[in-house]
């Protein structure tokens, strides 16, 4: 019981501390970012958008085919409730709202955090490892604004988009299922999701994936950046990265949505 303790609170104790310096590096991203231009700082658009590219088109497919299964499994479930109730009509608008809402900006996230995510670990704690990081920082380039702003920057426009067709794919994939198996008609089901929905509805998904996408970067850059040893090591951060940005993101999930539900 002791050591399940102790293990405990060590993870506890480096999530914390791990907290505490992508906070930082957040802060110093975002200086770059914004404040950089006016202090004579290029900022690395091609790089930026390169990024963008590359995160949106390594998890177009994924995404699309797990949100449109959710959304499909959505309208199941739903149905055999409320189909004891004579509320059949009711389910497309639960399955735009859930999508919307909770599921869309959720699942991409994950999906993200483990192609993506994974993968800006791997490649700055592989430079980190054989010293390219150190060899920018004695020609006076930044490490953050060189590696850590596009990335992050990448991210915070990919993320939103592909939650954006997460929600379509999802609610397409529950009018497959209400139409072929409940008889509902195409139009029908367009029309009672088009009702239910609301401005609100789509940018409490895209506030989520923005923080979502702003903590997977920042995530997988300081554990690349704090990668020491050789290729154990880069493996171990790789694997960290993911796992710590799926505890992060759960819990940003959680604050934005209570956020939201106070305001409501």
């Amino acid at each position: 019981m002791n050591g399940i303790l102790e293990t405990f609170g060590l993870a506890t104790r480096g999530l914390v501390a791990d907290t505490g310096a992508i906070y930082r590096l957040g802060a110093s991203t975002a200086s770059i970012v914004f404040l950089g231009p006016f202090r004579g700082q290029r900022v690395r658009l091609r790089a930026a958008v390169e990024q963008t590219v590359r995160a949106g088109n390594n998890s177009l497919f994924l995404v699309a085919l797990i949100c449109s299964l959710v959304g499909m499994v959505m309208a199941l479930q739903s149905a055999y409730q409320l189909r004891q109730l004579g509320a059949v009509d009711l389910v497309p608008n639960l399955v735009a709202i859930s999508i919307t809402r909770e599921l869309a900006p959720l699942l991409t996230a994950i999906i993200v955090a483990g192609r993506y995510g994974s993968a800006i670990a791997a490649e700055l704690g592989t430079m980190k490892v054989s010293q390219e990081i150190d060899a920018l920082e004695v020609m006076g380039i930044s490490p953050i604004s060189f590696l850590v702003a596009p990335r992050v920057g990448g991210l915070l426009v990919a993320l939103p988009c592909l939650t954006i067709f997460a929600d379509l794919v999802g609610i397409l994939g529950g009018q497959a299922i209400t139409v072929s198996a409940m008889g509902m008609g195409a139009s029908r089901y367009v029309e009672l999701t088009l009702d239910a929905l609301v401005l609100e509805d789509i940018y409490t998904g895209l506030v989520k994936a923005v923080a979502f996408a702003t903590l997977i970067g920042l995530v997988g850059c300081h554990q690349g950046l704090n990668t020491r040893g050789g290729a154990e090591e880069v493996g171990r951060t790789t694997t960290t990265a993911v796992v710590r940005s799926i505890v992060l993101v759960m819990a940003a999930d959680l604050f934005v949505t209570a956020i939201f539900f106070i305001r409501a």
